[in-house]
């Protein structure tokens, strides 16, 4: 049963997911029509559950399901990611890729490969105060607040060359 994005409590349960692209207009309207279709018959057992999503920046959905409500099974999650991989497949938009990190430039989200990470904040194209994306929350509350972050405040901490980090 579809709930707005807003109306869902903070302790609803969240899966991030980051696209290796933005969407499109015509995407992005796809995307919103069949995620909110999904919610409206996703359920676990039969039980319809109290769902919704967002996109945020025309690269992620952001999907939630309010478990005090009904809690959400195994499979009713797995309906979810295979509907995500179906949207993959008909878009070529990656939802799975977690080789790629996003960083909030100049008001657009970048996107680049983990690999190259180290050179990047060495030849300083990213910055202790570049914000990225911390993807691993679960619940809608921590979202809110921890979701968008500064580097020197995320795991990335770590390979910020030693000037950055004593700034």
């Amino acid at each position: 049963m579809y709930q707005s994005f807003d109306s869902l409590p903070a302790h609803a349960r969240l899966w991030i997911y980051q696209a290796s692209r933005t969407f499109d207009t015509v995407e992005k309207e796809q995307l919103f029509n069949g995620l909110k279709d999904l919610c409206e018959q996703w359920s676990a057992h039969g039980t319809p559950l109290h769902t919704s999503f967002t996109i945020q920046f025309d690269q992620f959905v952001i999907m939630a399901v309010d478990e005090k409500v009904n809690g959400a099974s195994g499979c009713s999650i797995d309906g979810s990611v295979r509907y995500l991989k179906s949207l993959q497949d008909q878009l070529g938009i990656d939802f799975f890729n977690r080789t790629c990190v996003a960083f909030l430039q100049e008001g657009k989200i970048i996107v680049h490969p983990f690999v190259g990470i180290r050179n990047l904040f060495e030849s300083y194209t990213l910055l202790a105060e570049t914000v990225t994306f911390n993807n691993t929350l679960t619940t809608k509350g921590e979202w809110e607040k921890h979701w968008k972050v500064p580097v020197k405040e995320s795991w990335l901490a770590r390979y910020l060359p030693k000037t950055a980090v004593a700034d």
